[in-house]
């Protein structure tokens, strides 16, 4: 896989990933999930964390029961490239896919 660039300062964030919040620092972006339960918020992260080998970009996240914490930055540019935006959409719709299943 080729070496992934930063994203242009004028990216369009609230379009490309409208439920993310963008650091001010412009450096990651976050969102908290938030699940019926813990075995929900588990199979969401199992999901993300295949998906995350797969691209070999994973993201820093916390959970607590329901909750699921992430950012998403590209550590060794220091900012935000594709992978991240890859990444965000990859969890949006595993998030989508675990709430619709129940």
């Amino acid at each position: 896989m080729p070496k992934p660039s930063l994203l242009p300062v004028d990216f369009n964030f609230l379009e490309a990933v409208p439920d993310w919040q963008l650091a001010s620092s412009g450096q990651e972006i976050s969102r908290e999930f938030t699940f019926k339960n813990f075995k929900s918020a588990f199979a969401f992260m199992t999901l993300s964390a295949d998906f995350a080998e797969e691209l070999n970009h994973h993201p820093d996240w916390t959970n607590c029961w329901n909750k699921v914490g992430v950012r998403l930055s590209t550590h060794d540019l220091k900012g935000l490239t594709d992978l991240d935006i890859t990444m965000a959409r990859a969890m949006d719709q595993f998030a989508r896919d675990i709430t619709h299943q129940n």
